[in-house]
């Protein structure tokens, strides 16, 4: 079926766009609503992956952990040998890791696809011949389709009409320069990167506009072929890195450790399956085997937490990166002014020549929308002409009398829109121009100096300006951009865009996490520096687009540092500065919702734009904002950085506490006549150790643990395990001394009492780990995680006494014993208080070392972008094994052909 898609797009490029439209069944004028409906039902959504909770999807996810591996196996080996009691209490604790885990990670993307819900990705389609805003999901083959600059083309489409059309196809073909498109058909049988009578799914419409009829969609399409070949595996982040080598750090002890213990074991001649037991049991027992199972509970409450905050992020684990952001890069509308931009005037620069309402019709002639039809749609125009459609003023002309004859459309390169126009009386033809006020007036003469002092008062203002130019067309029937040039500026139209009142509150929280914040704006630098006065934002300086292009790379990240604003700059620009600025050691977030912000966006260490962004903002970026707000970047951050200070606490507390207790058996074990604990012992103090941490999650994060992002550092974690867990085996040693001479306990006392000794200390050391202030009088713990860790030592001082202790191999303790135990845990919290401050207040402890510099991959790229393509909850298209109706008729084998998948792979690192 991909082969006869490809044939049929092909076969599509090679005729001419009428014939197109009858291959599809289809017109010039689109499909009717009817019709439209009917192919969907039969041919199925415009579908790439669901992004649905997919209960069996999880519970794979839980399977991947080192950790559970080496669970597996010690489960299985205790069944091969006949220790019922070890495998089901290894089986309990499997199942309580994966279940827990399964069921946060569900409940948490479950919250994302109600979020996702409501992000829209929209294409413009003509349906009963009028042009409406639909999902893009809802495409089907014969879809007429509207195409504009910043687009990301919604299935393989066939041009019918274009105008200065080009498309960004890295992500098809690997080339870094956009491929020039136009409706001619092209030669038969060439391949993808030449189907130049074609744009693709999942490709950029770099500028121009276009038509087209759409010839497959879903899987059918090229792009689909690609996703479906790649597989739902998404690419990891740090976060998820830095668990994976801490996963290997404890196999690689866990493997020393039991390799040495089993040896020794078998030179004092003891039972070879008993000396395998135990060695398996302290692999077991050093690993904490519900981090998954409390990475996964974090991730959930924090996706909870944003979710009410309309935050949406796209992967659970990108919540964490949010965290690590110290460094935040935005563009200035919408952010920090209130994005309802609106437009106050027209200012002639000689009235006597041209007059104000004059300026203000030539600037509507030269906007982009069909100005004949009434009433004027503003459907896909950008926010300054939609705003200058939409005001009263506007009324009073009347440019519907006028006659476009052709168009050149804005590009980032001109910054400017041209029309060429036909008056209604007296016949004469016009060329307009509207556009950036520096280069409109480079294209004009005879520019009066009034003019510049004029555009330098709006601009003080914090006005944003868009200039007007226009001269006589003579005999020029299609337009250039040879043909800007010698124009006779007319005036300026003022737009106003205010700050927002809470931009100035937003900024200091962001300042009091560590953030610092700059601006990338492609307004006049007067603006930007107007706005950050409005607000109170001090300025360390300007860099303009012309100022970053005169500088090295070198340079560059010198002067990026110290400057606040960049103005005038290009999407380009704006991507090296990102650049620039990530080699500083810096994790830079980009805050972008244009067109021209999507390069800066894929730099960035974490992307970030909003639901109203256009299209290719949206694919580009990690996270969505619901509401374009800097405060509800703030409360993300917090929230990424609390998550980490919670998995930090499990991470060193149960490192610390399980090596130390590992340590102490694997010595006793040594020196004494028996097993200081038996194999299923150590897994029961193990599962009853770690439930009571389940409530870390929802503890409490003092506040300078939130002032500045920290990163995994497996140096750290290690010279804090190889501290704190012999001081655990100090009190260890010290109740192996107190049961064999005061107690003279025997084999099943002595067990019982290190049980109860182990069980105590281990829990309730996390009331001191967890903060670095004094517990509980400077720092409280969450009520959760108090009644559970409590909770953990009763249980564990009851089973000596309960009904199952012979079944265990306990025996009860005298009670002198308990008055000794009370003793030693005092002891042990108020000696690791001093360990704590002693190791804390060395410099080389900072858990803040500078991450490995990320590097967003073809995967990353491809996963982002095809998150556009999924339907709503509500479409009812997905089956139990995920995949859209679509994708089940086109196949999820199949692969991409040599001819597009090879310049793919093998070109990804130049993208």
């Amino acid at each position: 079926m991909a082969t006869s898609a490809r044939s049929r797009l092909g076969a599509a490029a090679a005729i001419e766009p009428h014939e197109a439209c009858a291959l599809v069944s289809s017109t010039r004028d689109g499909l009717t609503a009817v019709e439209a409906e009917a192919r969907l039902r039969s041919d199925g959504p415009n579908a790439l992956r669901s992004h649905r909770a997919h209960p069996w999807r999880v519970l794979g996810r839980q399977l991947k952990s080192p950790i559970l591996l080496l669970l597996f196996v010690a489960a299985g080996v205790s069944v091969f040998v006949g220790e019922g009691t070890n495998s089901l209490i290894i089986g309990v604790i499997l199942v309580a890791s994966i279940g827990l885990g399964f069921v946060n990670e569900f409940r948490a993307e479950r919250a994302a696809d109600a979020l996702h819900d409501q992000v829209r990705h929209t294409a413009v389609t003509l349906r009963d011949g009028h042009a409406v805003e639909i999902d893009v999901t809802r495409l089907v083959p014969g879809d007429v389709v509207e195409l504009s600059i910043g687009a990301v083309v919604p299935a393989d489409i066939r041009l019918l009409d274009s105008r200065n059309l080009s498309c960004d196809e890295g992500i098809l073909t690997g080339e870094s320069l956009p491929v020039e498109k136009a409706p001619a058909p092209c030669p038969p049988g060439v391949g993808v990167g030449e189907l130049s009578s074609c744009v693709l799914m999942g490709t950029i419409i770099q500028s121009g506009t276009a038509t087209g009829i759409v010839i497959t969609t879903g899987p059918a399409t090229e792009f689909g072929q690609i996703v479906v070949g790649l597989g739902t595996q998404q690419p990891q982040t740090e976060f998820q890195r830095g668990l994976g080598t801490f996963s290997v750090l404890l196999l690689e002890v866990a493997v020393i450790l039991t390799t040495l213990i089993f040896a020794a074991n078998l030179l004092l001649h003891r039972s070879v399956i008993d000396s395998l037991l135990f060695s398996l049991a302290i692999a077991v027992g050093i690993t904490p085997q519900l981090l998954p199972a409390v990475v996964s509970a974090s991730l959930a409450t924090g996706s909870r937490a944003l979710a009410k905050r309309k935050v949406l992020v796209k992967r659970l684990v990108c919540i964490e990166d949010l965290g690590d952001m110290d460094m935040l890069v935005t563009d200035k509308t919408g952010t920090l002014t209130e994005g309802r931009i609106s437009f106050t005037a027209a200012l002639a620069v000689n009235e006597k020549a041209i007059s104000i309402e004059r300026v203000l019709e030539l600037g509507l002639l030269a906007t982009e929308t069909d100005f004949t039809a009434l009433p004027v749609s503003t459907i896909g125009l950008n926010p300054l002409d939609a705003a200058l459609w939409n005001s009263p003023l506007s009324a009073a002309v009347h440019p519907e009398t006028y006659r476009r004859i052709d168009s050149l459309p804005f590009d980032h390169e001109r910054r400017m829109t041209t029309a060429l126009v036909e008056c209604p009386e007296p016949w004469q033809r016009l060329i307009v121009t509207k556009g950036s006020p520096e280069d409109v007036l480079r294209i004009c003469t005879d520019v009066p100096a009034s003019a510049q002092a004029l555009l330098s008062s709006q601009y003080s203002a914090g006005a944003r300006v868009v200039a007007v130019a226009v001269k006589a067309a003579g005999e020029v029937r299609h337009l250039s951009a040879t043909d800007e040039i010698g124009l006779t500026l007319a005036g300026f139209l003022v737009f106003l865009d205010k700050p927002k009142p809470d931009a100035r509150d937003s900024l200091e929280r962001l300042r009091q996490l560590g953030v610092s914040v700059k601006i990338a704006t492609g307004d006049n630098a007067l603006v930007a520096e107007k706005v950050l006065e409005d607000i109170g934002l001090s300025s360390g300086g300007t860099l303009t687009g012309s100022d970053i292009d005169a500088m090295t790379d070198a340079d560059l990240k010198i002067a990026a540092a110290a400057a606040t604003i960049f103005a005038r700059v290009s999407p380009e620009q704006k991507a090296r500065v990102i650049t620039a600025l990530r080699h500083t050691g810096r994790a830079v977030a980009f805050l972008g919702d244009g067109v021209n912000d999507a390069l800066a966006l894929h730099q960035a260490d974490i992307g970030i734009s909003v639901e109203t962004a256009a299209d290719v903002a949206k694919d580009a970026a990690d996270v969505l904002l619901l509401d374009k707000d800097l405060g509800v970047l703030a409360d993300g951050v917090i929230e990424g950085r609390r998550i980490f200070a919670n998995t930090i606490k499990y991470v060193l507390m149960g490192s610390s506490s399980n090596f130390g207790n590992m340590f102490s058996a694997s010595v006793a074990s040594v020196v004494l006549p028996f097993l200081p604990m038996l194999p299923g012992q150590i897994l029961l103090n193990n599962l009853l150790y770690d439930s009571g941490q389940l409530a870390i999650p929802t503890d409490t994060v003092d506040a300078e643990q939130l002032q500045a992002p920290a990163h995994w550092n497996i140096g750290y974690i290690r010279r804090f395990m190889l501290l704190f867990g012999p001081i655990s085996s100090l009190f260890d040693f010290a109740t192996f001394a107190l049961m064999i001479f005061v107690f003279h306990a025997q084999q099943s006392e002595f067990q019982a009492g290190w049980f109860i000794e182990s069980i105590a200390t281990q829990t309730l050391i996390i009331f001191a780990i967890r903060t670095r202030r004094v517990p509980f009088f400077r720092s409280r713990p969450s009520v959760a995680l108090t009644l559970a860790s409590l909770g953990v030592v009763v249980v564990g001082v009851w089973l000596p006494y309960s009904p199952v202790s012979g079944l265990l191999g306990f025996l009860p303790l005298p009670v002198p014993f308990f008055l000794a135990l009370v003793g030693m845990v005092l002891a042990y919290l108020v000696l690791v208080e001093g360990a704590k401050h002693w190791f804390f207040s060395r410099p080389a402890q900072a858990l803040t070392a500078a991450p490995n510099r990320r590097v967003r991959g073809y995967r990353h790229r491809i996963d982002r972008r095809s998150a556009r393509f999924t339907p709503k909850s509500t479409a009812g298209t997905f089956g139990p094994s995920g995949a859209s109706t679509a994708a089940r008729q086109w196949g999820h084998g199949t692969n991409t052909s040599s001819q597009a998948g090879t310049p793919q792979r093998t070109s990804t690192e130049r993208v």
